[in-house]
């Protein structure tokens, strides 16, 4: 699935999103209920966004955000009876934002794709090391309370990104 050239983002002080890994998140906020019900009724991709430190100064309306985020897919989402959700995010891929757009009470960020280009050099520094990120994940699964089974066909790069997003 190509990513569009805008998606509504999502930015938040300390959680991140990365290609291939999953992503629970409690929704509140009246924009970004909005947002949910939008993206459930279109394409269902969210971007995540890291705010900028100080953002609290503008937290309710633009504060900066860093420029590089990635896309998410809706793959569940609950629906709550005082207007809040609970849903997952799939990472799809990371963006690089070029702009902004007005109109929404969320923010709608205007984005590139940013391909990931792993080499054969990569691929097998990601091979030697693997057991080791394995060791690594496993313990902050463990450390969350999450079930610490790791599939061995997991590619290198989603092992990389999994580690990435719990640390």
């Amino acid at each position: 699935m190509p990513l569009p050239p805008t998606i509504p983002i999502f930015p938040l002080p300390n959680v991140v999103l990365f290609p291939n890994v999953f992503l629970p998140l409690h929704i509140f906020e009246p924009r970004y209920r909005a947002m949910v019900r939008d993206a459930l009724a279109s394409d269902r991709i969210i971007g995540m966004v890291l705010l900028r430190p100080g953002f609290e100064a503008d937290y309710a309306g633009r504060p900066p955000v860093y420029p590089i985020g990635c896309a998410g897919l809706i793959t569940h989402s609950e629906p709550l009876s005082d207007g809040r959700f609970n849903i997952v995010l799939r990472g799809l891929e990371k963006f690089r934002m070029t702009g902004e757009e007005a109109g929404q009470p969320y923010r709608v960020a205007q984005v590139e794709a940013l391909a990931e280009a792993v080499t054969q050099e990569d691929k097998t520094v990601m091979h030697q090391h693997r057991r080791r990120l394995e060791r690594l994940l496993t313990a902050a699964m463990v450390h969350r309370g999450s079930d610490p089974k790791l599939s061995p066909n997991v590619p290198h790069d989603d092992l990389v990104n999994a580690l990435a997003q719990f640390l």
